[in-house]
């Protein structure tokens, strides 16, 4: 039988691992059978939803349940508009689009991100540029961003170029990592001072608030996120988040072939894409939003009960929301101590998977890939380290002791 004990581990370290295993499985009941990182959540009416498109036949992005699922989002976020697409990263693509982004600018962002940020610059012909996060939200820091820009921006009346690169810098996409607001406010005023157009990446984000206004709503423009595994999933899909009608009427026109109205025609007035959600994946999530304070409700009671049982790990520390922020706890995550290297996390994401406690590190920083390497960054001490030491434990609202299927 495998005792889960490897020779390579050292000691000291590997008690760590240990610890850091019993105290998560002590939290979820000392489970027998594996659980998962995120198991997504289907109410009971999500069948009869999407069991009434079957039966209608309104299985594409023509049905009720997308319009539907647009305007429960909305309201859910208290934004003026969301036109639902098909994936998060198409959502984002287009977003940018429509700040202004065009061929050969560059995008600043996080380096530690999903690698959807970058590829959605990319896939809009301009360029990523990194910044480092702050320790205490794991998105991108207002300070490095300052210090970044005073750096190598220059004000023009075409607004900030890169000195060093001759490029503009045309927009700021900002990531709320694993649920937790980014600081909007400061990094929205140093923005505002380099004429830099704000957009949200507020793909895990969703039930999230900063200072009482819900992510995706500081910036001109946002992207939001339903893959398989986040706080809400319509199996694929991504949405625009906006309060500038004139902007949602554009992105509906883009994502919809740019076709025309009429009655039978297929008449279309410029190159666009085929992106809207289909009303099958639709139905499944406007299940899903009708029980959304409910789901985000088990997720934050999972989080207090994580720190409970973990605050007596020396060193280890639960992420926890920012005082002025209200998060969904997309992802719970711990913090280990400082580290040379990846082991000790390494031996931490080996002592939970082996014990069937999914669990994963966060992604590795885009500038450490090989197509994004060359891209321009300032220092990336605190993403580098935080690579070495974050680790995401079990997190579906299942696991909630408060949780009562709706």
């Amino acid at each position: 039988m495998n005792s889960g004990k490897r020779p390579d581990l050292k000691p000291p370290t590997n008690r760590l691992a240990c610890a850091v295993r019993e105290q998560v499985s002590a939290a979820l009941g000392n489970p027998t059978s594996p659980v998962l990182l995120h198991r997504p959540f289907f109410p009971a009416q999500a069948w009869a939803y999407v069991k009434e498109c079957l039966d209608s036949g309104w299985v594409s992005s023509a049905g009720s349940y997308v319009t539907r699922f647009e305007e429960m989002l909305a309201k859910a976020t208290g934004c003026r508009r969301a036109i639902a697409m098909v994936n998060g990263t198409t959502a984002l693509e287009v977003s940018l689009l429509l700040a202004g982004v065009n061929k050969g600018d560059e995008v600043l962002c996080p380096s530690l991100s999903f690698v959807a940020t970058a590829n959605a610059i990319s896939h809009c012909g301009a360029k990523p540029h990194f910044v480092d996060v702050c320790n205490e939200r794991l998105s991108v820091s207002t300070a490095a961003l300052s210090a970044r820009l005073e750096e190598v921006a220059a004000i023009t009346p075409d607004g900030a170029i890169n000195r060093q690169t001759g490029n503009r810098i045309a927009a700021l996409c900002v990531m709320h990592c694993f649920g937790h607001p980014a600081d909007l406010d400061g990094l929205l005023s140093v923005c505002k001072k380099y004429s830099i157009t704000l957009v949200e990446d507020a793909a895990e984000s969703l039930g999230s608030f900063y200072r009482g206004l819900h992510t995706g709503r500081t910036g001109l423009v946002s992207a939001v996120s339903f893959n398989g595994n986040k706080i809400l999933t319509t199996g694929g899909g991504g949405a625009i988040l906006t309060d500038d009608d004139d902007l949602a009427d554009r992105a509906r026109h883009l994502t919809s072939t740019a076709k025309l109205p009429h009655p039978y025609e297929f008449r279309h007035d410029e190159v666009a894409w085929n992106y809207r959600l289909p009303n099958l994946n639709a139905a499944l999530g406007v299940a899903q939003l009708e029980v959304l304070d409910d789901i985000v409700h088990a997720k934050r009671s999972l989080a207090e009960h994580y720190r409970n049982y973990l605050r007596s790990i020396e060193g280890v520390e639960v992420l926890s929301e920012p005082a002025d922020c209200f998060s969904n706890y997309w992802l719970n995550t711990i913090v280990l101590p400082e580290s040379p290297d990846c082991s000790a996390r390494d031996q931490v994401l080996d002592q939970l998977n082996l014990f069937g406690l999914q669990s994963r590190p966060i992604w590795v920083p885009m500038h450490m890939l090989p197509m994004y390497a060359s891209c321009a960054r300032g220092p990336m001490g605190n993403s580098e380290s935080l690579y070495r030491r974050v680790v995401n434990i079990p997190s579906s609202p299942e696991l909630s002791p408060t949780w009562v299927e709706c």
